[in-house]
C-alpha cells in the first residue's frame, strides 16, 4: 500500500521543514491550562497558541481537498481547534490532543526553561512539546503523507482542546455543542500518551484516573511560640501524618482502604509482564532516582502494575509551613498538604473520592478541625478489546515505522477525554500512543520532544488510518460525512 520510502521522505521533510519550527514557536508560549493560570482569558496566552497553531494548520490543511479548520468558542469556556478533513465513505476517525501546558516546575538545566525552546540531541526541550502540542502537527502530517500518495482514507475530524491538564471540564460541553460534525467515529486516534522506549510502538491499554485535592489541619488561630505551646497543643503537621496514614502505609507506600481496589484483568497482568520483560530494568531507571534510592517493588511486573492498575497517593504540595531559612521556633496553626491520588482504570472516582473524603475527616485526632477538599477527579479508562484487523495495523504499523514489534501497557496517567468517549462510543476502537518515553519528562523540569520518535509515531498513524479505510468491513459509500453529521457552515477558514 505504501511506498516506506517516500512515506520517510515526506514525513521528515514535514517535520523538519514545518512542525519542529512552529512546535519552537508553540514552546515559548506560556499558555497554562486554567488550573494554573485562573485568569488565562485575560493574560492572553491561550489565544496565542490557538493562533500560531491554527494559522499552520492552515496553510498545512490547504492541499487536502474540503479541509476546514473553525476555533469554536464557547461562552467563558477555554477554545477547541476543529479540523475537518473529507474523506470516501460515511466512516469516521477522530484524532485528539490538547495544547494547553502544565506550570513552569523548578530545576531545569541552565540555559533551558519552560518557555526556552532549546534542539539539542534530536530532542526539542521546553513546556508542551511532547506533552502534548506535537499532537495536533502529527495528525495533519499523517493526513497529508497519505495524500501525497494517492492513499484513500474515512473522513477524518482533529480535535484539539485546551484543559485536558486541568481535568478536560470543558470538553463535554464542546462534545455535547459539535456532536453532529463529530458524528460516531469508527476509530479514535490519541497522541497524548507515553512510551516505554522510543525503539518500537506502544499501544496504551489503560489509563488511571485520578483526584486532585487539599487537606488542611488547624489547631490554633494563630502561631505560638513552640517552647510554650509544644507538649500542650499538637502539631497540626503531626495530626497530618496520622490521617495519612489512615489511607496509606508509609512503610511500604501500599493505599489501605480495600475499596480504592478493583480486580486486575488477566489480559493486563499479561500484559504487564510482557512489557516488563521488553523494558528490563528501565521499568524503574528511566527515573531520575536521587542517590541510592530503590524502587517500590523488587519484581519489574509488579511495578508496572503499581504504576498502572493499583491505587498511588502523591504529597504534591504544601501550605502554612514557614520556609526553613525564615523558620522560628513556632508551633505553626495549620498545616495544609495538597494530594493527588491515582485510581485503577476500572474504579468509580466519585465513590474513591467519597471513600476518602469519610476516612480523612471522621474522628479526627485531637478533636482538631480538619477540612478536605478535591478540586478535580476522574475515572480512568481500559480500552475494549482490539478488532482482528486493528491487532493485525497496530503490529504492521510498528514494524514499518520502528522496525520492532508493537508493545502493549497501560499508563499510570489520566486522559479524561478517553473516558468520555468510552461511554459515549462503547463500539469505537482506540489508538492511544504517544513520545513519552524515558527521561521526557513531562509535567516536570527539563521536558523533551524525542524528534525520531514523533517521526516515526505520525508514519504509524498514517499506516493505521489507511487501514482502518481498507479493512474488510468498510463498505464504501458517497457523500464522506459521518452519519448524522452535518457539513460545516461556511467555506474554509
Amino acid at each position: 500500500m505504501f511506498d516506506v520510502a517516500r512515506l520517510k521522505k515526506h514525513v521528515d521533510g514535514q517535520w523538519g521543514d514545518a512542525i519542529v519550527p512552529s512546535l519552537t514557536d508553540y514552546i515559548r508560549i506560556p499558555n497554562k491550562s486554567p488550573a494554573y493560570d485562573p485568569q488565562w482569558a485575560e493574560h492572553g496566552y491561550m489565544d496565542d497558541a490557538v493562533k500560531l497553531m491554527g494559522a499552520w494548520a492552515r496553510r498545512e490543511i490547504s492541499g487536502l481537498p474540503g479541509a476546514t479548520l473553525e476555533v469554536v468558542r464557547l461562552p467563558k469556556r477555554t477554545p477547541v481547534i476543529l479540523i475537518e478533513v473529507p474523506g470516501t465513505g460515511d466512516d469516521t476517525v477522530l484524532l485528539y490532543g490538547h495544547l494547553d501546558k502544565q506550570p513552569e516546575m523548578k530545576g531545569w538545566w541552565e540555559g533551558f526553561g519552560p518557555w526556552t525552546p532549546v534542539l539539542k540531541d534530536e530532542k526539542l526541550y521546553g513546556r508542551g512539546g511532547a506533552d502534548d502540542g506535537y499532537a495536533m502537527y502529527g495528525s495533519i502530517a499523517a493526513l497529508t503523507a497519505l495524500k501525497d500518495q494517492g492513499v484513500p482514507h474515512a473522513r477524518c475530524v482533529i480535535l484539539i482542546e485546551a484543559c485536558e491538564e486541568s481535568g478536560s471540564y470543558d470538553l463535554p460541553f464542546y462534545i455535547d455543542h459539535l456532536a453532529d460534525r463529530i458524528g460516531q467515529p469508527s476509530l479514535v486516534v490519541c497522541l497524548d500518551s507515553g512510551c516505554g522506549n522510543y525503539d518500537q510502538l506502544w499501544l496504551t491499554t489503560s489509563l488511571r484516573g485520578n483526584g486532585v485535592g487539599t487537606m488542611t489541619v488547624k489547631v490554633l488561630t494563630e502561631g505560638v511560640h513552640s517552647g510554650d505551646a509544644s507538649g500542650i497543643v499538637p502539631s497540626s503537621f503531626r495530626i497530618a501524618r496520622m490521617l495519612l496514614s489512615r489511607i496509606e502505609d508509609e512503610a511500604t507506600g501500599r493505599i489501605l482502604p480495600k475499596d480504592l481496589y478493583v480486580t486486575i484483568p488477566k489480559q493486563r497482568i499479561a500484559q504487564a509482564k510482557a512489557a516488563a520483560k521488553v523494558l528490563g530494568p528501565e521499568v524503574y531507571a528511566k527515573m531520575p532516582l536521587a542517590g541510592g534510592t530503590l524502587p517500590m517493588a523488587k519484581s519489574l511486573s509488579e511495578l508496572v502494575l503499581n504504576r498502572t492498575w493499583r491505587p498511588q497517593l502523591a504529597v504534591i504540595g504544601a501550605d502554612g509551613l514557614t520556609p526553613s531559612a525564615d523558620a522560628g521556633n513556632v508551633l505553626l496553626p495549620y498545616t495544609t498538604l495538597k494530594l493527588s491520588f491515582r485510581w485503577p482504570p476500572t474504579l468509580n472516582a466519585d465513590k474513591a473520592i467519597e471513600t476518602v473524603e469519610k476516612i480523612l475527616t471522621q474522628k479526627p485526632p485531637y478533636n482538631a478541625e480538619i477540612e478536605v477538599k478535591f478540586d478535580r477527579g476522574g475515572s480512568g479508562w481500559n480500552a475494549p478489546a482490539l478488532s482482528p484487523w486493528l491487532e493485525a495495523s497496530v503490529a504492521r504499523a510498528s514494524q514499518m515505522a520502528f522496525g520492532k514489534p508493537v508493545v502493549t501497557m497501560g499508563e499510570g496517567g489520566t486522559i479524561p477525554f478517553m473516558g468520555m468517549l468510552g461511554e459515549k462510543f462503547p463500539e469505537t476502537q482506540f489508538v492511544i500512543t504517544g513520545v513519552l518515553g524515558p527521561q521526557s519528562n513531562a509535567h516536570g523540569p527539563n521536558e523533551f520532544l524525542h524528534i525520531p520518535t514523533g517521526k516515526r509515531v505520525t508514519m504509524a498513524i498514517a499506516q493505521i488510518v489507511a487501514d482502518h479505510f481498507a479493512r474488510a468491513d468498510f463498505k464504501t459509500k458517497k457523500g464522506g460525512r459521518a452519519k448524522g453529521a452535518k457539513k460545516a457552515p461556511g467555506k474554509k477558514r
